[in-house]
């Protein structure tokens, strides 16, 4: 995605200049791919433009994104059924390098990260595949897919062909490139495209770095069609030799075509993103677009002979904190847990009224009837869950991992943890000893609390930086708690996106020193620890961060839910140790998805981390609030 900010839907005088969609497709002719190749054609009869061509024949790419790392991998099957059944011939996918490579060197495809797995399913149920690797994604997730260990040194410049930088992509190029390579096209597989980075020439800060990306693919043996994705407005500068060049749009724009024409002659046109909805920001109001508008835009591009991808097909969820975030007039935001976008299927799976559209939009062009609706997936509405234990932060630590000690305050990026890769999400708790109030003075990213031993004092940010520190006896522990909210996704800011602490500390103009520094990443190993921990019976009088324990009763055959939080004000949720993501009572959204894959038969542990006040009981519904 491209833009940063906010999205609104269309007013009601633009709704009403679109007139009832009709369907007339006599000029199409209808596609033979019993044979084996992939190119470029040279004209499309009775539109002027070039197509793309499969074994000879006329082929357009008509693919929906769906995000397999957003997805409980025991749904990719019902999702990707569920593309095809709506007349879909190809699945969209981006590849995130921050959750395939955690740690330097250390590399995860497994589980929800099996790309490989992915593929294959799509390949079973006979949909093409286009892969966009990156490096960089955007993506709304994290730094844009970037791992967050490449901050580490200031003076590495991302996206560049800056030692540091390239070298990281090709040790990771190395792994990655290899599981792709024997899903291509060419050798059998459902690969017909890779994209080359993603939107570069929004960023555009070194002339060698696409053909250098480009080169780094063809080397390792990827040989079908290359692609780059822009926003219009950017194509001149993101646009590379050797690639086709590829628009993102929310509707089709005459410009378009002569723009494409000059950059590259006549060549196919592939819209990349065809946005159909948007995501959402916290304190933002919710998304939507009108089906009616997004059928019609739809229905031109095809009577023009386009080929496009609904971005997003099915959005998923930003589990955990995969969240990315944004720089909003000056202030950071961040993306919700939700990532529905307003899309054909809703977070959950779930079929609307967009998808019936645009099944009966592709249906008209088919040949042969399209292959019937999957199940709707199942829902329940569990008892609410009552809270009776509670762990205040504080009592917590002695389970995490030893605090390091340092003379001055250090940023995630930089803590020698994970070998020597950081921390790369959650928190960061920084406490010293202070012997007199006074101002303090403090710089974090993003947001941090402040506290006097364990009495809250003030919350501060980027821009928030002096609290006055009340006047006490002896000497008190002064402690920050800092949140990473997530790393910007889409901005020149990305090179100075560390977080935590990022300068050093002042009391009265004094600098402090002598911390102790721990590392609250929130993984399922802690949350194994808390299970000895000695829990205190609720109390309501509590006020500052704590865990919260109760225990789901999904019964013998649990199915997916949302769970909701009537009270409380800004948690993390984890179920059996597994972190749906954040909840925040500025909205929009009101509900996590809780998938019923991830729930045990009967009991399950449900921790909610609550940084404010919680409230009396958790919810639950079988339909979204967003």
């Amino acid at each position: 995605m491209v833009e940063v900010g906010t999205a609104s839907s269309w007013s009601d005088s633009e709704q009403s200049s679109y007139p009832p969609v009709r369907y007339n497709w006599s000029h199409l002719t209808p596609l033979d791919l019993k044979n084996r190749s992939v190119g470029l054609g040279t004209k499309n009869p009775g539109m002027g433009h070039a197509y793309f061509t499969l074994d000879g024949h006329e082929f357009r790419i008509f693919s929906g994104s769906i995000h397999y790392f957003r997805v409980p991998r025991e749904y990719w099957r019902d999702r990707l059924l569920k593309l095809k059944a709506c007349g879909f011939n190809t699945v969209t996918t981006y590849i995130p390098w921050n959750l395939h490579e955690p740690e330097r060197g250390k590399f995860d495809f497994s589980g929800n990260l099996d790309l490989k797995a992915f593929v294959m399913i799509a390949e079973e149920l006979g949909l093409w595949v286009i892969l966009r690797p990156g490096p960089y994604i955007c993506a709304e997730v994290d730094l844009g897919g970037l791992p967050s260990w490449l901050l580490q040194d200031p003076k590495s410049r991302i996206r560049t062909t800056d030692k540091g930088f390239v070298e990281s992509v090709d040790r990771y190029f190395d792994l990655l490139v290899p599981i792709m390579v024997p899903l291509q096209y060419h050798h059998g597989g459902p690969v017909i495209a890779f994209q080359v980075e993603n939107e570069y020439g929004a960023f555009n800060k070194d002339e060698k770095y696409m053909p250098y990306i480009k080169e780094a693919l063809l080397k390792r043996g990827i040989v079908e069609l290359l692609l780059t994705s822009d926003l219009m407005n950017n194509v001149r500068k993101g646009h590379l030799k050797g690639a086709l060049v590829t628009v993102n749009q929310r509707r089709l724009c005459q410009r378009m075509f002569k723009l494409l024409h000059q950059v590259q002659g006549n060549m196919p046109i592939l819209i990349m993103e065809f946005w159909i909805g948007w995501f959402d920001f916290w304190g933002f109001p919710h998304v939507t677009k009108n089906p009616h508008i997004i059928e019609y835009i739809a229905s031109e591009f095809i009577q023009y002979g386009l080929s496009f991808n609904v971005y997003m097909f099915h959005g998923g969820t930003n589990f955990g904190f995969l969240s990315g975030g944004a720089y909003i007039n000056k202030m950071h935001r961040t993306v919700v847990t939700s990532y529905d976008c307003d899309a054909l299927l809703t977070e959950a799976g779930d079929y609307t009224e967009k998808y019936f559209r645009f099944r009966r939009l592709l249906g008209s062009l088919s040949e042969i009837p399209l292959p019937p609706l999957p199940d709707p997936t199942p829902k329940s509405v569990y008892p609410a869950v009552s809270i009776l234990h509670y762990l205040p932060l504080w009592e917590t630590l002695h389970y995490l991992n030893e605090p390091f000690k340092l003379n001055l305050p250090v940023n995630m990026e930089n803590l020698p943890i994970n070998n020597g890769s950081g921390q790369s999400f959650g928190f960061i708790l920084y406490e010293t000893k202070i012997c007199s109030g006074g101002l303090l003075h403090v710089h974090v990213n993003d947001i941090g609390e402040v506290f006097l031993n364990d009495t809250v004092l003030a919350s501060i940010n980027s821009e928030l930086k002096n609290v006055d520190i009340p006047a006490f006896m002896g000497c008190q522990l002064l402690r920050i708690l800092v949140e990473n909210q997530g790393r910007v996704t889409f901005s020149d800011k990305m090179q100075t996106e560390q977080k935590g602490i990022t300068e050093t500390i002042t009391l009265n103009g004094v600098i402090l020193k002598g911390f102790n520094i721990y590392c609250l990443e929130m993984k399922m190993n802690f949350f194994e620890r808390l299970r000895s921990a000695t829990w205190r019976s609720i109390t309501d009088s509590h006020i500052g961060p704590a865990f919260y324990r109760g225990t789901l009763k999904a019964g013998a055959s649990p199915k997916d839910t949302f769970l909701s939080l009537p009270g409380w004000n800004y948690a993390f949720v984890f179920i059996n140790g597994r972190n749906l993501g954040r909840y925040w009572n500025i909205g929009p959204q009101k509900t996590l998805y809780l998938p019923g894959v991830w729930l045990h038969p009967e009991d399950n542990e449900i921790i909610v981390f609550e940084k404010i006040k919680k409230g009396s009981f958790i919810e639950f519904s079988d339909k979204p609030k967003l």
